[in-house]
Order: C-alpha cells, then sequence, then structure tokens
C-alpha cells in the first residue's frame, strides 16, 4: 500500500486579524490540520491570532514583501517538513475548503498542478473583476504561451514534483502568473477546476488587493521578468 501522503495547506496572510481565526477553522472543519500561515509583514495582530489556533504553524516575514513571498516563504517550509502535496489559499476567506478535497483527488490522478478557476463559474463576481482576469489571462498568454482561465488564482494545489521544480522570482500578485510561466517551461500536467468565490464587505474593501493600477505593475514586471 501506498504510504499516506503529507498534506500541507499555505495560507498567505496580510493583515487578516479580523478573519485569519475563521479562516482556519474552516480549514480544519474540512479535515486539513498541518497548516503554514504566513503573515507578510502585517501591522496587525494576524500571526498572534494564528499561532492560537491548535496544530498551526505561523510565521511571520519582517517587512511587507507582497503575496508572492508569503506563498513561497509558506512553500518552502512545507518542503522542509516533507509535504508530498501543498494547497495555497487566500487568508482572507474569499476561497471554500470544501474544493481542497478535489484538488488532491485530481493531484492524486497524476497532475503536477491543480488551478482553481473563478471563471469557471463566476457566480456572484463582480463584472469590472471578470474583466480584469480575462484581460489578465491574455497577457499572460500573450508572455507565456499558456492559456488559463483564472491566471491570478491564489487557491492552487502542488504536487512535490511541482514544489521542487517550480522557481519564480518575483514577490507580489505577478506571482501567481509566473507560476503559469513554470508550468509551461517545465512540461508540468496541470488542470483546472471551478471554485466558489465568496466576495464579502471585508474582502471586496481591502486596499491591497488586485485591481487596475496592480494589474497594471503586474504586467510591466511580468514582461520584465519574462
Amino acid at each position: 500500500m501506498q504510504a499516506k501522503k503529507k498534506i500541507y495547506i499555505v495560507v498567505p496572510a496580510f493583515n487578516e486579524e479580523s478573519v485569519i481565526k475563521d479562516v482556519l477553522k474552516e480549514i480544519q472543519q474540512a479535515g486539513y490540520n498541518d497548516i503554514i500561515v504566513v503573515d507578510d509583514g502585517s501591522s496587525d495582530n494576524t500571526q498572534a491570532v494564528a499561532q492560537q489556533a491548535t496544530g498551526v504553524i505561523a510565521l511571520k516575514l519582517s517587512i511587507n514583501r507582497g503575496k508572492g513571498a508569503a506563498v513561497k516563504t509558506g512553500i518552502e517550509a512545507a518542503k522542509m517538513f516533507g509535504a508530498d502535496i501543498v494547497i495555497t489559499i487566500d487568508g482572507d476567506g474569499q476561497h471554500n475548503p470544501s474544493d481542497i478535497s478535489q484538488m488532491i483527488k485530481l493531484i492524486h490522478e497524476g497532475n503536477d498542478v491543480v488551478l482553481g478557476s473563478r471563471l469557471k463559474n463566476p457566480v456572484g463576481m463582480p463584472k469590472y473583476k471578470i474583466l480584469h482576469n480575462q484581460i489578465g489571462n491574455f497577457f499572460v498568454w500573450i508572455i507565456y504561451g499558456l492559456w488559463v482561465t483564472d491566471s491570478q488564482s491564489g487557491f492552487r494545489a502542488y504536487s512535490k514534483k511541482a514544489i521542487d521544480l517550480i522557481d519564480t522570482r518575483t514577490d507580489r500578485y505577478e506571482y501567481d502568473s509566473e507560476v503559469i510561466r513554470e508550468i509551461s517551461r517545465n512540461k508540468l500536467r496541470y488542470t483546472e477546476i471551478p471554485i466558489e468565490v465568496r466576495y464579502t464587505q471585508y474582502s471586496m474593501g481591502k486596499k491591497h488587493k488586485m485591481n487596475l493600477a496592480n494589474g497594471a505593475k503586474t504586467l510591466i514586471k511580468m514582461i520584465i521578468s519574462s
């Protein structure tokens, strides 16, 4: 019989003190207890609240380096703990942890990367966000040569092969797009699945979420690093 695979959930978080407890509780209720929270230099008590959750490893970057840096830090920590599968999920509560099981199933079936896609079932997604994502997908395709339906999604699953091979250089929102380049460059087997996204007044009001200005900065960095 195959040994049970070690599954780690990586949660990048920036100033999520008010919601991180509920996010972690929901992940644990879905059946996942190996969780690594990476506080991206928050000015609030995100790390301290995360540390109170049973079994959660809560790391903190000394300065705000960006979502990509937080995710990479979490993945490197998971590798040190011997992870076979790593799931990345945002720390603001937008994602539904019940989608994780399907991602893991698809990794077990031979995929190296599973991309959670909001645009495969954009129920409740604001039209302007759909448009912004479609524009982002177009430029990812032009620059990296791989078409995906949601190049900016942070809800993803990676096999051990993928986390060993993917080599990114950027630290902020462009990280999610850079992973698409690495999938293509390393000829990793990937698939996409529809995910539930829960837009709340809290998540929509965050200053550091992806917007048009951040999208333009991301595009410039993608071109420079390609």
